[in-house]
């Protein structure tokens, strides 16, 4: 029997979606496989290249405040999703949300659909999966957005450059405190 320490509730999610062609399966950077990473294989990754259909896409420089802009948008508007941190790279994106009780994977095809519909791109713009990595303490969410924020100020943008982005634990849905420790209370 295997002992699994208890895992509280989630008080944030990171979520990182890559674009097409830019992580295949034997990258060497390691990749996922149902949850387990794994070791890069060049010839998986070759193959993977064989089989595009499309050529590798990335975002130009010049777009990348309005992609995060679209995601932030529809999150909010469409969903109702608080984001704590975001930065948007020419073939990634990173973004950290408040508790929710939605489904990440519909939160993920928001995103993925407002930069379909933003770019009128005519070729695939998204890899078919992403990742997501749950923050159970205060300390981790902290982490997790420093990581995301470093990656804008590594391009001369501001930590959090679009106003939608909110401090961590301040929106209605993010009360954590000794009476309801990282609970979603509506919002």
């Amino acid at each position: 029997m295997v002992y699994r320490a208890p895992v509280g509730p989630t008080l944030a999610t990171l979520i990182t979606m890559t674009t097409y062609g830019t992580w295949l399966r034997g990258d060497a950077r390691g990749w996922i496989d149902n949850g387990t990473l794994m070791p890069p294989d060049p010839i998986l990754q070759a193959v993977d290249r064989d089989r595009m259909k499309h050529p590798v896409f990335v975002f130009d420089l010049d777009h990348l405040l309005d992609v995060g802009r679209w995601i932030g948008d529809s999150l909010r508007e469409r969903l109702h999703v608080h984001l704590w941190a975001m930065t948007v790279q020419i073939w990634h994106v990173h973004f950290i949300i408040a508790p929710t009780p939605r489904e990440i994977q519909s939160i993920v095809k928001c995103a993925k659909d407002a930069v379909r519909w933003g770019l009128r791109a005519r070729q695939p713009i998204w890899t078919t999966g992403y990742d997501k990595r749950f923050c159970f303490d205060q300390d981790s969410v902290y982490r997790r957005i420093a990581y995301v924020e470093r990656h804008n100020l590594q391009l001369g943008r501001s930590a959090r450059p679009w106003t939608f982005i909110e401090p961590p634990f301040s929106s209605p849905c993010s009360h954590v405190g000794p009476h309801a420790p990282g609970v979603f209370t509506g919002g």
